[in-house]
């Protein structure tokens, strides 16, 4: 009856956790229902605003004019490690993790043995990481993920962006992941600053000879740098539906498992059970055989 107990505690510990990775998974698609929708929302308009970026940039190519167009030969970089504040998601922080190890070890090792490389983690996760692994970390932000908003993204973008026109770093490097469906998360590692230059081709029909409106000071001064925070914000979100999706399908595998192990449990319990009947069978009627004999 010991062993009985035993499968009877597993069973009932096994069932709160089934109750617990389901009530995580309906949180998680209710919020991944707002998050999808928000960066679906915004995803074109920041494609095009991109677009317009980087072809205004390519126009420009004067750093006067554009401090954030103009590439730099490399000596100091800044990584943003994009992560999320709580665990529970699958492999959705380890594949960020993984990369940026893999990034700094295979393409900047040079850098980093000169100390020329730095981290900023936004999400707990990561910046656990960055200290344990000692990485040099310039700054965290974990409560962005709590109130997400343009508003509250804003200052860290503005001052990532100064960082680089002061030239304290040369290239501005992003490791997130990339939201694709609820249960598909795309691993991205792209580059923030200087901005990209679109690539030109022979049949490239693309205008560049631009009329600036009202001025090209104006433009460089609010449009780019607006279009930056941007894209940066659109990392952030696209960071946290793809957390949501990966929790959910997380957390209904878990559910699926946890459903499973109760299932042969049960049944493990039913044959074990039915052996105990039998044996006590066995002995009354052993013991009434005996009794008759005697």
């Amino acid at each position: 009856m010991a062993n009985l107990k035993e499968i009877r505690n597993r069973i009932d510990s096994v069932s709160s956790t089934q109750q617990i990775t389901s009530a995580m998974k309906m949180v998680s698609a209710a919020k991944l229902r707002r998050a999808q929708e928000d960066i679906v929302q915004m995803r074109p308009y920041a494609e095009q605003l991109h677009m317009i970026l980087t072809h205004l940039s390519d126009a420009i190519r004067d750093e006067e004019d554009d401090p954030y167009g103009v590439h730099r030969e490399l000596w100091r970089l800044l990584i943003v490690v994009v992560t999320s504040n709580r665990g529970l998601c699958g492999g959705f922080n380890s594949a960020v993790l993984k990369r940026t190890s893999q990034l700094v070890s295979e393409n900047y090792r040079v850098l980093m043995r000169q100390k020329c490389v730095d981290f900023y983690a936004i999400g707990k996760r990561g910046a656990e990481f960055l200290r344990k692994n000692h990485f040099q970390m310039i700054g965290e932000k974990s409560e962005l993920f709590d109130d997400m908003s343009f508003e509250n993204v804003m200052p860290v973008a503005e001052k990532i962006m100064s960082d680089y026109t002061l030239k304290k770093y040369d290239r501005v490097l992003l490791v997130y992941n990339q939201f694709k469906n609820a249960a598909v998360q795309t691993l991205v590692t792209e580059q923030f600053l200087p901005v990209v230059h679109p690539e030109k081709t022979d049949d490239s029909n693309i205008i560049t000879d631009y009329i600036f409106e009202p001025s090209k000071g104006y433009i460089v001064k609010e449009l780019i740098p607006r279009s930056l925070k941007i894209q940066f914000y659109k990392a952030l979100m696209d960071s946290h539906a793809a957390e949501q999706g990966a929790r959910m399908t997380s957390m209904h595998m878990a559910t699926d498992n946890a459903t499973e192990i109760i299932r042969e449990l049960r049944l493990t319990y039913n044959k074990a059970r039915q052996a105990s009947i039998t044996n006590e069978i066995l002995e009354i009627v052993s013991g009434a055989e005996a009794l008759k004999k005697g």
